[in-house]
């Protein structure tokens, strides 16, 4: 029997991309459930699986990146999108049954690395499944299909982790990885083989060879979302927003994984928790879309964001009344009791927040889509999705080190309080679009220097924290992960002005990309221990040495970037097609 071509029909249309998201749902749920929960049971602590979970998100962080190779290496005979997400399906599924033999938790960190690759290949599946639903979607089919999209996602969530959960209670837990890979391969034979994507405008011809116009396509889109971001008050405080967390996430990341565990549910019972959860996260996206349609998305998700705190507040006040503060082995002697209340709390706050989450989350996709310049939608929206799962990772990171440090409730706290800072910024997120067109105010230079400054005096920072960093005591490790994101989005930030700055400033620019390199490297500072087992060396004698050439980066980059402070920054004045019409 022939399968049909699902493009065809808007029904077709709905239920391939419903599908679609779904792969790309399962590995998250994999990860941040059923891995994390075998984990804790196997004594792995908070910290650990918060690093695993969050190292996960990575790579959808910098999905953006894969967006110009997919653009330019394509094969119009498979079809341009679904050549990749025919390959990387297939790469999903190898890389996850490959894992297969890997004893845990001792080689967790090779478990990591694989997963880490299969998770590339997922966010890069991301990007050609966006840029197909671009081109095959009719417009009035568009609000639809993203909440089918995003319920396919959340449904994909549960079956990789409440599903794997189940099934291993009768398998085992290394065989239900053949279920995740299968599920994926389901969908490749059933749904993406069939499809008939249809054939793109003519490309106009690659000029040299094709790593080369993949290297211009990046930094024309270096250039065109350089410029949105900057063009307009509203897309500016985008980019802040989605750096920070929207709203409590713990009890979305690992810290409900741990809890569960510890509080003594088995398999059976999380996976009916993340099932139930996820249910009500897939309802509750398509009722919070709606009512901020209706009521206004900025009005709503002011409400949404505000409110997801509160299950966690609840949670955490019960948890410090049944003294149950800081992470509790399985083994553990003098296990204590765990309360009857204590458990009803945890699941009445874990399905509270689920469905504060689901209202939140389409609404919030939405508020990027007002202040995305229509010109260049894909490169902008995918780079506020790509922040947004840096904020994802980096909370994962610290909440795992802080459980440790602080115990529960204090994590939560905090947790539910830094949540609401994203409130601020709110009201700022303006409609970019006017009449079909983009309007820039003309500010994008100033804002240029004054993030550039910003950026500097953050770099510049790390040298008092080197020196002094004792005193920070048991928030080291989060005022690290702080300085990580400040490295990190100094260097996009070098890169992305020596393509606008360009001619302008030649020498700058010049330089700009090497001290950029320099600052990504400035991660080695949490490794130098196993660096300096690679080397041969022993580990006091590099300390030293590797602390005052970060120190040297950290100033040079701060020195750089004060520099990109005092630029014109002439090119952002052309409007060029940033404030052009949508057609």
């Amino acid at each position: 029997m022939r399968l049909p071509n699902l493009l065809a029909t808007t029904r077709g249309r709905l239920t391939a991309f419903f599908c679609l998201y779904l792969t790309e749902g399962l590995p998250l749920g994999f990860a941040a459930t059923a891995v994390a929960t075998q984990l804790r049971r196997q004594g792995v602590g908070p910290a650990e699986i918060g690093l695993f979970v969050g190292s996960f998100y990575l790579p959808w962080a910098f999905k953006w990146a894969f967006g110009p190779f997919i653009d330019v290496f394509a094969s119009d005979r498979l079809g341009r999108r679904r050549g990749w997400i025919l390959g990387t399906q297939l790469m999903m599924a190898i890389t996850l049954m490959s894992t297969v033999l890997l004893k845990l938790p001792e080689q967790l960190a090779l478990f990591t690395m694989i997963l880490l690759v299969h998770n590339s290949f997922a966010a890069m599946q991301d990007v050609a499944i966006d840029a197909l639903a671009v081109n095959t979607l009719h417009e009035d089919e568009r609000g639809l299909a993203n909440g089918l999209m995003f319920a396919g996602a959340a449904i994909g969530q549960v079956i990789g982790g409440s599903g794997v959960l189940f099934l291993s209670g009768y398998t085992g837990f290394q065989p239900t990885f053949f279920f995740v890979a299968g599920c994926i391969l389901a969908v490749t034979v059933l749904v993406v083989l069939p499809l008939r994507e249809p054939a793109g405008p003519p490309r106009p011809a690659v000029v040299g060879p094709k790593l080369r116009a993949a290297g211009r396509e990046m930094r024309d889109f270096a250039v065109s979302s350089f410029r949105s971001f900057l063009g307009s008050r509203g897309a500016f405080s985008g980019l802040f927003y989605a750096l920070l967390p929207p709203g409590a996430m713990c009890l979305g990341l690992a810290l409900q994984s741990n809890l569960a565990v510890e509080l003594g549910m088995d398999d059976d019972q999380v996976a009916w928790l993340n099932l139930c959860s996820g249910g009500i996260n897939a309802a509750f996206m398509v009722i919070g879309g709606r009512l901020s349609d209706r009521y206004g998305r900025r009005r709503m998700n002011f409400i949404y964001i505000a409110m997801m705190g509160l299950p966690v507040l609840y949670l955490a006040n019960v948890l410090a009344g049944a003294g149950w503060i800081m992470p509790v082995a399985l083994d553990a002697a003098n296990r204590p009791e765990v309360p009857a209340a204590l458990l009803a709390a945890f699941w009445t706050a874990t399905l509270a927040y689920n469905a504060v989450n689901g209202l939140m989350y389409g609404t919030n996709a939405a508020m990027y889509m007002d202040v995305t310049n229509p010109r260049v939608a894909g490169t902008q929206f995918t780079a506020y999705m790509a922040l947004m799962n840096l904020a994802i990772a980096y909370s994962a990171i610290w909440q795992g080190i802080a459980i440790e440090a602080w115990g529960y409730p204090k994590t939560m706290v905090i947790d539910a309080i830094f949540g609401l800072s994203c409130l601020l910024l709110i009201p700022l997120m303006r409609k970019a679009n006017t009449d079909g067109g983009y309007a820039a105010d003309g500010a994008a230079a100033p804002r240029a220097r004054g993030l550039a400054a910003l950026l500097g005096v953050m770099c510049l920072a790390w040298l008092p924290y080197s020196t002094w960093q004792e005193l920070a005591g048991a928030a080291r490790p989060i005022v690290s992960i702080f300085f990580t994101l400040v490295f990190v989005g100094s260097a996009v930030f070098l890169l992305a002005g020596a393509a606008v700055l360009g001619g302008t400033a030649r020498r700058l620019s010049r330089v700009a990309p090497w001290v950029a390199l320099l600052l990504l490297v400035m991660h080695a500072r949490n490794h130098v221990d196993t660096i300096a087992g690679w080397l041969g060396v022993g580990a006091d004698s590099l300390r030293p040495v590797a602390t005052v050439g970060f120190d040297v980066v950290a100033l040079l980059g701060g020195v750089v970037l004060l520099l990109h402070a005092l630029q014109p920054w002439s090119p952002l004045r052309e409007t060029g097609d940033a404030t052009a019409p949508a057609h």
